[in-house]
């Protein structure tokens, strides 16, 4: 009597693999972005997940190893409305990378990376005291301090564009990353770097 040949058990899908092909929101598909600013390459981490539970809190300057899209997150919580309400936050950023595609027919994500990179300052100025005398000195800012100021841009745009008005988070949102994505001088985030660039060559 021959044994039968007993099929060979499948492998277990591989989790890395899962991961590579998850989709932000769902939606979005973080496989492919493209950035044009090697400097800040490094910092603009962009993944599928939106909330790390805060697990990057633990050591300093390992914010740069989270999304982009939840650092997003985290400046928007950073004002009267929405302090600690991340869920809301998390909404407000899901609408408005729906009101960007609506619009430009492209990936959100996508132009968020193009909107950090371009509002971005690659100037600013420190004091330095002189004696009693304070003197304002240009200096080059960081890679990673250029990011945070990107985001902070970003974040007091959309507060100060709903401020007393009818606009919703969302649409302020989605203005700002459109016009920054542009290079459009009238959009919040790209006239303050251009005016920290432009105080710091006033100061070399």
């Amino acid at each position: 009597m021959s044994e039968e040949e007993t099929p060979e058990p499948e492998a277990p899908a591989d989790s890395e693999g899962a991961a590579d092909n998850a989709q932000l929101f769902g939606v979005w598909d973080v496989s492919e972005i493209e950035y044009s600013d090697p400097s800040t390459r490094p910092y603009i981490n962009v993944t599928p997940i939106a909330h790390t539970m805060g697990r990057h809190a633990s050591k300093q300057f390992r914010k740069s190893e989270i999304s982009i899209v939840e650092r997003l997150i985290n400046r928007l919580m950073q004002s009267e409305d929405n302090t600690g309400k991340k869920q809301q936050a998390t909404r407000i950023v899901r609408d408005a990378f729906d009101i960007v595609h609506d619009r430009t027919d492209e990936n959100p994500v996508q132009t968020l990376v193009e909107a950090v990179e371009n509002a971005a300052p690659r100037e600013e100025t420190v004091r330095l005291k002189y004696g009693g005398i304070s003197v304002p000195k240009a200096v080059d800012v960081a890679p990673q301090r250029r990011v945070d100021q990107a985001l902070k841009f970003i974040g007091d745009g959309v507060e100060s564009t709903t401020y007393k008005s009818t606009t919703t988070a969302a649409e302020a949102l989605a203005d700002l990353l459109v016009g920054a994505a542009r290079y459009d001088v009238q959009s919040y985030p790209i006239s303050q770097k251009e005016e920290r660039e432009r105080v710091a060559a006033a100061a070399r």
